[in-house]
């Protein structure tokens, strides 16, 4: 939001002062759209972003892998293991719009949730948009869970407690659309999370438009970068691309996080409605006074870092849940 486009009396409504300050500098800035930016730039300011942030709690091990086979090129990873001794493992699929994040982006956030939750985390570095449009990224989530499976021992993992899907904003429709197909393989995944996820690919909520301005992610920032992931309009309702027009019944028990001033907290919402109707053991967790983002805003809001912690608990306990919460 340019600096004279409304004021900041709505601040106060946030969670702490150190999400209000962030916010007053968002809208201060200013600055290209991210259709006016383009991929390779946002890209670039994403890296700067990620390598000024500071770093996540130290681990026991953190190790850089791929599921390169023969030679073959593979999927780069990375697993964060918070003790020697065998957790249960979670494949972690980043956000950002498709289009950006990286190993580098959630690094953080992958470090808070391997020691909050207890678990071992695989990051997957999916191939984006728009280069790679939808289903590629699924097909590669799908892809490294079955590269993790046949690896319990090399990863830390607990074999018999499943493999848990987490993911934030686009890795959490990522998430939701790789375990229906998992789900149809044979293959379930154990439980998921997923954190302000983007869920209706049609972009027909009203909070796009509601808290779309001002709020650190602009509705046209989400409408240019479902585009970029489904470039044909037409298969924005598509069951293997938008996560509400999924077929729901079976999925694993669910954790769902919103935020109150976030354009996609209706998506969040619709999506777990439509997945309890499906008779799947889901529990929304909506977070008033913070943004989309939230969980890699721990270092400049206390409040955000709380929120964070107490969801990674919650996806932890559920993932010990009746032997690790597996589900057919």
């Amino acid at each position: 939001m340019p600096a004279d486009e409304g004021t900041d009396a709505d601040l106060a409504g946030l969670a702490d002062a150190g999400l209000a300050r962030w916010v007053a500098e968002v809208r201060q800035a200013g600055g290209p759209s991210w259709r006016e930016a383009g991929a390779a730039a946002l890209r670039q300011h994403s890296r700067r972003r990620a390598a000024a942030r500071p770093p996540g709690p130290a681990l026991p091990l953190v190790r850089d892998l791929s599921t390169a086979d023969d030679g073959r090129p593979g999927l780069p990873l990375r697993l964060y293991r918070p003790a020697n001794e065998p957790r249960p493992l979670v494949l972690y699929l980043h956000g950002g719009g498709f289009v950006l994040g990286d190993l580098e982006s959630h690094d953080s956030i992958c470090r808070r949730l391997a020691l909050i939750a207890d678990v071992a985390v695989l990051a997957v570095d999916y191939r984006r948009a728009p280069e790679h449009p939808g289903p590629a990224a699924v097909d590669d989530a799908v892809t490294a869970f079955g590269w993790a499976q046949g690896r319990p021992d090399e990863l830390g993992a607990m074999a018999a407690a499943g493999i848990g899907l987490a993911g934030d904003s686009a890795g959490g429709a990522l998430a939701l659309i790789a375990s229906v197909r998992l789900r149809a393989g044979g293959t379930p995944a154990a439980a998921l999370l997923l954190a302000y996820p983007n869920a209706d690919m049609t972009l027909s909520e009203p909070s796009l438009r509601e808290e779309g301005h001002g709020w650190g992610l602009e509705a046209d920032d989400v409408r240019w970068s479902v585009a970029q992931w489904i470039p044909d309009p037409a298969r924005r309702a598509d069951a293997e691309l938008s996560p509400v027009h999924a077929e729901l019944a079976g999925l694993p028990p669910t954790v769902i996080a919103t935020a109150e001033h976030d354009p996609l907290r209706d998506e969040g919402g619709t999506l777990a409605r439509l997945m309890c109707g499906a008779g799947v053991n889901v529990l929304l967790v909506p977070h008033p006074g913070l943004v989309h983002g939230f969980l890699g805003l721990a270092h400049i809001s206390a409040a955000a870092g709380r929120a964070g912690d107490e969801l990674f608990g919650r996806f932890g306990s559920l993932l010990r849940e009746d032997g690790g919460g597996a589900s057919s």
